[in-house]
């Protein structure tokens, strides 16, 4: 290595040490530390007591806790309501937004707006929007006649909360027009052409080549359905009957509130493990509808 190349090498490790700094005490060494935890019984109410360890306890606590298989429930019927609404509706939304009509920039600025709220805003906007008198929902129902409903009730809650979670999917949108954009206009008039109509050119040429795109909304739809937690928190707190009680919320409530920082850990990496093994089906299922160029 010459004089030259040891001073490159320096100065980019210089510019690189605060990131490898960063991800060493932000990331790397929290997600080793909650690792050994798992393991561990460490209650946060006695900082004096180091953790002790008891092996697979943890893990098999879990078998016998009601509130893990009451929150794992809940999150897997919340991501059969919302994951399949969410990417359905934002293939539909880019394919609508994707078509030559005036207002096309008003129309995309309008969808992706709500996208930019905060978490927390959004929570309360639609808590007013769900409540039982003054909601805007209950309100139109009143003027057709039907009555009201109440949304945030034992068996509304969860679809509700469903419901709701098609208000962000503005980023999702913006990733399929970009899809949409890189389709081959060649491709498109050759099916025309062949005397394929709109619907049939959908089915076979624009979902074959956007089916890249659609996987990777699929794998991010896994990951975040499966890490819900700021706005049933502020809008339900789990009620009601633990309803929409969501695993992060039983994980998050275990270590800051009853500070069972060991039995946390443990839920978290069971909560990874779950995460990997859907996204392994997904990987497994896309090669059979993925079609790469």
């Amino acid at each position: 290595m010459t004089r030259q190349e040891r001073r490159n090498l320096r100065s980019a490790l210089a510019f690189l040490a605060p990131w490898l700094i960063g991800f060493a005490v932000f990331m790397a060494l929290p997600i080793a530390l909650s690792f050994y935890y798992s393991f561990c019984d460490y209650a946060l109410t006695a900082p004096s007591r180091p953790p002790v360890w008891i092996g697979l306890a943890n893990y098999q606590q879990m078998l016998h806790d009601e509130l893990f298989w009451q929150s794992l429930r809940v999150t897997l019927a919340y991501a059969a309501m919302a994951l399949p609404a969410g990417m359905l509706l934002s293939l539909g939304l880019a394919l609508m937004l994707n078509a030559n009509i005036r207002g096309q920039a008003v129309y995309r600025t309008i969808i992706f707006l709500p996208s930019l709220i905060p978490a927390a805003a959004s929570a309360m906007i639609w808590l007013w929007m769900f409540n039982s008198r003054l909601g805007v929902f209950n309100h139109l129902l009143r003027a057709v006649g039907i009555g009201e409903v109440n949304w945030l009730g034992d068996r509304a809650a969860l679809p509700s909360l469903a419901l709701m979670s098609v208000w962000g999917v503005g980023n999702t949108v913006v990733i399929y027009l970009a899809g949409l954009q890189d389709i081959p206009r060649d491709l498109l008039e050759a099916a025309e052409l062949d005397g394929a109509d709109r619907f049939a050119r959908l089915i076979h040429v624009t979902i074959p080549v956007l089916s890249p795109v659609i996987f990777f909304n699929l794998v991010m739809a896994i990951i975040g359905t499966f890490s819900v937690l700021t706005v049933p928190y502020i809008m339900t707190h789990g009620g009601p009957n633990n309803a929409t009680y969501f695993y992060t919320m039983y994980s998050y409530d275990t270590a800051f509130h009853f500070l069972h920082m060991g039995y946390a850990s443990a839920l978290a990496w069971v909560q990874l493990a779950i995460v990997l093994a859907l996204t392994a089906v997904a990987f497994w299922s896309a090669r059979k509808w993925v079609h790469y160029a």
